[in-house]
């Protein structure tokens, strides 16, 4: 009998997966054990492996595609084995799901029954969205009333967003027929703002709270109102209508937005080109129709590209994104610096090195001070519950490590009784391991505490977000040599800044400080670690 294989769940954070390798393909056979395909989770590239003997009769994820947790990812059976009643059962659920999803893709229903009514000519228009944060937006001034005649290019309305208070111009011509939103009120984007059509036409039967068709929403082009400047480049938040002026040398040149992106586009110099909007306004068909004279020198031409690259996240990124983001935002984070004086830690790791088959590093020392100072504040080693605060018994210190995607913690497990050496040769392994997307899950969690060094980056001074569930998150800074006083005097020191970020639901303020007070007299004093 066949066996369906879905998208594993290789890590306890992976939501989605994607095949990075597919190492069998249709047709081959599968002993149990056998390596089917290496999986990119959050986390790394995992090699996944079959539980079942066979032959692959089908493959549902290609390589490179992304898909959920549990979505169909391979099919293994008999050679010849009639598997369509699985596949055609996966079809028709897609299928199904897919309907449900695009349905109310298009529009409302209340807009399909509106869309009946529509008469032809007629244009719906929509609070368009002016900035990327704009949710909703005010009518501060119509430009037009209704009855009045619109050309394209004419400026319909002012209003403002979040940002700014901004023109909004047609791209329609014909009579306004209906105002939506009256000046001073305020609506959400989508909205409707106008209809324009036809004069006479009847659009008593055009509901007022009906959104607009993605055809209409796409026409309706936001613009931004240009203020008086003495360059004409660049668009900033208008100023109120002038409706009264008109185009002179030497002053203001009144424009459609458009029309002056337009000339922009084309280097032409508005000052050469003459207006036949309203009041002597410069709009789009003006620049269309500009014949520049036979001397008439070009003042400005455009000069660059405004570009963007679009890389796809992969799912580590997104994870990072999302995860930091919940921590972020969920856990009141607060931060405790202080300043460590780093000369005997210095003299302490010269002395150990000098044994030639002993390496260890500054970050070493810190990972150790950081579990023995654990020991005696564990609740810096806890969790939030909810309910209850779950204070760990044991000390797992994670070590942040960065990689050409994002940012990976390997755990160090039992760390507060690891010495110096093990500590090293371990962040070394795993450090290794996570460049080469060869972590496993378990190596990945656990963490009670992390420890994120940018000091080989020569970073003096920074905050992390805190790695949840943890508590803390100690980031530690470069040492730096620098004037300090000892013994009353000055002198050359080195130092080294160190911050801690808590949770303020677990750590109060004072917990914090005297487990920072610890870590200190451990990394200043790096013999009574060996106590």
């Amino acid at each position: 009998m066949a066996e369906v294989i879905t998208m594993p769940r290789l890590s306890d954070t992976m939501e989605e997966g994607t095949v990075a390798n597919w190492l069998k393909k249709v047709g081959d056979k599968v002993k149990e054990g056998d390596i089917l395909a290496e999986i990119e989770t959050d986390k790394a590239t995992m090699e996944f492996e079959s539980f079942y003997e066979g032959t692959l009769l089908h493959i549902g994820i290609n390589e490179g595609e992304t898909a959920k947790v549990d979505a169909l990812l391979a099919i293994i059976g008999q050679e010849g084995e009639d598997i369509s009643g699985l596949l055609n059962g996966k079809t028709s659920e897609a299928s199904d799901k897919k309907e449900e999803k695009e349905a109310p893709k298009s529009e409302t229903v209340s807009q399909e029954e509106t869309n009946d009514k529509v008469p032809e000519g007629v244009e719906i228009i929509t609070m368009p969205r002016l900035s990327d944060t704009m949710e909703e937006g005010t009518v501060a001034t119509w430009l037009k009333k209704e009855g009045d005649k619109v050309e394209e290019g004419d400026i319909l309305a002012e209003i403002e967003t979040d940002k700014a208070t901004m023109e909004f111009e047609s791209f329609y011509s014909g009579t306004l027929l209906k105002i939506g939103i009256k000046e001073g009120e305020s609506a959400k984007v989508d909205a409707l703002l106008a209809i324009i059509g036809p004069k006479g036409t009847d659009v008593s039967g055009i509901s007022l709270s009906a959104a607009p068709s993605p055809k209409k929403e796409a026409i309706s082009k936001p613009v931004e109102t240009p203020k008086e400047t003495k360059t004409e480049s660049i668009p900033v938040p208008s100023e109120k209508s002038q409706p009264t002026s008109t185009n002179a040398p030497g002053g203001r040149i009144f424009v459609s937005p458009l029309a002056k992106k337009l000339a922009e586009e084309k280097g032409i110099q508005l000052s050469h080109v003459k207006g036949s909007g309203e009041n002597g306004r410069i709009v789009k068909r003006d620049i269309e129709n500009y014949q520049p004279s036979a001397g008439g020198a070009q003042a400005y031409i455009p000069v660059g590209t405004e570009s963007f690259e679009e890389v796809t996240n992969s799912q580590m990124r997104k994870t990072i994104a999302k995860r930091l983001g919940e921590s972020k935002f969920t856990a009141p984070h607060y931060y405790l610096t202080v300043e460590l004086d780093m000369d005997n830690a210095i003299a302490s790791r010269t002395a150990i090195n000098s044994d030639p088959e002993v390496k260890i590093s500054f970050n070493d020392m810190i990972v150790k001070a950081c579990a023995m100072a654990l020991r005696k504040h564990p609740r810096v080693n806890s969790q939030w519950a909810g309910d209850v605060t779950k204070i760990a018994k044991h000390i797992h210190v994670g070590v942040a490590v960065a990689v050409d995607e994002g940012l990976v913690v390997p755990v160090l497990k039992f760390t507060d009784q690891m010495t110096f050496s093990q500590i090293g040769a371990a962040v070394k392994e795993l450090a290794g391991k996570a460049r080469n997307k060869k972590l496993t899950p378990d190596e990945m969690q656990g963490s009670t505490f992390t420890v994120s060094n940018l000091g080989m980056f020569g970073i003096k001074e920074f905050t992390s977000i805190i790695n949840q569930p943890n508590s803390a998150i100690l980031s530690v800074g470069a040492i730096v040599q620098k004037p300090v006083v000892k013994n009353g005097a000055i002198a050359i020191g080195n130092t080294m800044t160190v911050t801690l970020a808590c949770d303020h639901r677990t750590v109060d303020g004072a917990t914090g400080a005297q487990f920072l007070q610890t870590l200190r007299n451990y990394i200043e004093n790096p013999v009574t670690m060996f106590v």
